[in-house]
């Protein structure tokens, strides 16, 4: 396969490479649920794969009711069964992408030397210096930016201020206001918050 991700406890995991080393029956199960969540697999107690005591064997063994894949061992004892892999793909941080957001929100980001805007949706929880790595894509010298926004202070009013990159942009106080404009019944794209950034003139590297 070209692509295949799929998620589990809270984690996103790039299998493509996984899939694309083990040709055979043992992938199937992980295609067909290319793309999904698959926490129902697993433990979250130990983050490993829920197990049974196996009819056959009378021993416990993984519960795998979709089908054995790769790495799971056989019910009986096989001479060609492979143990040189090491780290089971399931516990392997080399196929870990990252979190799964609990929640995206949109924002625009504006240029104000060149004047260009341009909308794009992020993960709630990511951090400005995270949303600048995916703004790179647009703007190759976006680490010369000093990047700015109206900021919700304590006693509600808003000023114009610049952002701490280490921080969200809830925490940065640009809040997401979904969920009373949805409560309100206006559309979610009444107001989408406005990020303005500052070229610095110091010709970072792209």
């Amino acid at each position: 396969p070209d692509d295949c991700w799929v998620s589990f406890l809270g984690g996103v995991y790039d299998l493509t490479k996984l899939l694309n080393a083990n040709p055979g029956k043992l992938i199937e199960p992980l295609i067909k649920v290319a793309g999904k969540d698959i926490s129902h697999w697993f433990d979250p107690s130990t983050k490993d794969l829920k197990k049974h005591i196996c009819p056959v064997t009378n021993l416990e063994r993984y519960y795998t009711p979709m089908g054995r894949f790769v790495h799971v061992p056989p019910v009986e004892p096989m001479c060609n069964w492979d143990t040189s892999y090491g780290i089971p793909w399931w516990k392997d941080k080399a196929y870990f992408l990252g979190q799964l957001s609990e929640k995206t929100r949109v924002v625009r980001i504006k240029n104000v030397l060149t004047d260009q805007e341009d909308t794009v949706e992020v993960p709630s929880e990511e951090a400005i210096v995270e949303i600048r790595e995916r703004y790179l894509d647009i703007n190759w010298h976006a680490k010369s930016y000093t990047w700015k926004s109206l900021i919700k202070q304590p006693d509600g009013r808003y000023e114009f201020g610049e952002l701490d990159m280490n921080k969200t942009l809830q925490e940065n106080g640009v809040p997401d206001e979904k969920t009373e404009f949805e409560d309100d019944h206006v559309p979610t794209d009444f107001y989408i918050p406005v990020l303005h950034v500052y070229w610095n003139d110091d010709l970072t590297v792209a």
